[in-house]
């Protein structure tokens, strides 16, 4: 990762000492789970270890002062790489039948223009403290990227195919991208786009899937998708009959598309929903009876920039809140945001919500998506033995201290 420290060459004379550790002290320092004491010190080592969290007086010589907030390295549970090279081209507020419209038909660039779009999003995601990335894929277009290790990613190889009938051909389809992408890169499953566009049977086979331990899915973006799942009405027949998508072999059971989906997944597996604009508490409390094992944890992703981009709505974070559900946070893609930046999202939700509080915020963009992308071994806290990365955060802005 690049920081502003490190693009800085130093000479060192013979009888300058070697720096073996870094203390820093802050306004605030928070640990991935609470703003710490007034006066702690984060000591690392050369490597960006985490060694030790100390009270100033114990600390000794060579702290580095700041103001603002330390805290460990953003994590971004939702992003679609891959649609880099699409910023700006879909208009704002069109909804999520005609967004997902112009995805489909305008998904068309030259390779370089999409190589070059992927390499710059993920040097803007760089400098904006990003450590880790939950991304969406369709195509292999992202792996050599990714090859370069900037960034840790879990790759979601996403699939899609409603009818019944093609639930085989498309997941053998779909399996050609994933070795590709397991061939070179370990963190790697297979996931479903949405309810409204993937079969039962090709759930089952997604679910069933060896090593599928973490799962995202889309999830009730739209009023329209409920309307579908519960009477088989609204737009969503539309985008059917746009994309030739039979829909003759699905049957309305009168449940939201949560809670009709949500069964087919295992207890052992953990799942990130992502969006929930249209989630409501009667979907939260049955989510809460499938997902009781806290060894299979259930995640709600927030991506509000994203969501006002689309829709201008937002979901109702309050509520999920006042649920004590497990929240992430993260940017979408291009296509529907004009940056990708984690603080971004965090001022949004503030603005919007102004009951949420920094330490709130600041643990879904960090601890809570270490563990919602299976990686808080490293990040997601200031630790003994982590490497989660430093920020620096200033009012509207974020720098990396340590990589």
């Amino acid at each position: 990762m690049i920081c502003e420290s490190q693009t800085k060459a130093r000479k060192f004379t013979l009888y300058q000492p070697i720096i073996l550790y870094r203390k820093l002290i802050a306004q605030q320092i928070f640990n991935g789970y609470q703003m710490l004491p007034d006066n702690s010190v984060l000591i690392i080592d050369r490597n960006g270890t985490i060694a030790d969290i100390v009270e100033k007086a114990d600390a000794g010589e060579g702290i580095e002062y700041f103001n603002g907030i330390l805290s460990p390295g953003f994590i971004n549970c939702h992003c679609h790489l891959e649609l880099s090279h699409m910023k700006g081209l879909i208009p704002k507020h069109t909804g999520l039948i005609d967004f997902v419209m112009n995805i489909v038909t305008g998904r068309i660039a030259s390779n370089e223009s999409i190589l070059q779009a992927i390499e710059n999003a993920e040097l803007e995601m760089m400098k904006n403290g990003i450590v880790a990335v939950g991304d969406i894929c369709n195509t292999p277009f992202t792996i050599n990227q990714k090859l370069k290790k900037n960034l840790h990613y879990q790759n979601f190889i996403e699939v899609s195919g409603f009818p019944e009938e093609v639930a085989e051909s498309r997941f053998q389809k779909i399996l050609d991208i994933y070795n590709l992408f397991k061939e070179n890169l370990s963190h790697t499953s297979i996931v479903p786009h949405a309810p409204y566009s993937v079969s039962n049977n090709l759930l089952e086979k997604i679910v069933a899937f060896p090593g599928n331990e973490i799962i995202t899915m889309h999830n009730q973006e739209t009023a329209a998708e409920n309307e579908f799942f519960e009477n088989k009405q609204g737009d969503f027949l539309k985008l059917y009959e746009q994309l030739s998508i039979t829909t003759s072999s699905f049957q309305s059971k009168g449940k939201s598309s949560l809670q009709h989906t949500l069964p087919y997944f295992k207890i052992n597996k953990s799942l990130i929903l992502v969006h929930n604009v249209f989630t409501k508490e009667s979907d939260i409390s049955y989510a809460q009876t499938i997902f009781s094992n806290e060894n299979a944890p259930l995640y709600f992703c927030l991506c509000p920039n994203a969501n006002l981009y689309i829709s201008n709505l937002l979901p109702d974070v309050e509520m999920l809140v006042r649920n004590n559900v497990n929240i992430v946070l993260g940017t979408d893609s291009l296509a529907s945001n004009d940056q990708l930046s984690i603080l971004d999202e965090m001022n949004t939700l503030k603005n919007n919500f102004p009951s949420l509080t920094m330490n709130q915020l600041l643990q879904w963009a960090t601890l809570n998506g270490a563990r919602a992308l299976g990686i808080d071994e490293k990040y997601g806290s200031f630790e003994k033995g982590k490497t989660p990365g430093v920020l620096l955060i200033e009012e509207a802005e974020v720098k990396c201290l340590i990589a």
